[in-house]
């Protein structure tokens, strides 16, 4: 048996790239681009692939995690429908 170690749970979860503990970890963490004055969004209605089921979709939005959050839940209370948000886009279910 080799002495050394292969695994310890001293430190936790270690990031590969900056050495600090994985909860902690800066590296990974993308920052939330600013929101502009004026933002425009790009509609689209999808049939293709959803059962016959139509979808709208709102692209074009800032990369911004809570901007769309809260875009997508204001959208989904007035209009009375599910929807999820995704990377650059909110998809709407039901309308």
């Amino acid at each position: 048996m080799s002495g050394r170690v292969v695994y310890s749970s001293d430190k936790g979860r270690v990031c590969p790239t900056c050495g600090w503990p994985a909860n902690d970890c800066r590296c990974s963490r993308k920052l939330d681009e600013p929101v502009p004055a004026k933002v425009t969004a790009k509609l689209r209605i999808e049939k293709k692939g959803r059962g016959g089921k139509s979808v709208t979709g709102v692209d074009a939005l800032p990369d911004n995690g809570p901007f769309r959050e809260g875009r997508a839940k204001a959208r989904r209370k007035s209009c009375a429908v599910g929807g999820t948000v995704k990377p650059g886009a909110i998809e709407l279910a039901g309308t």
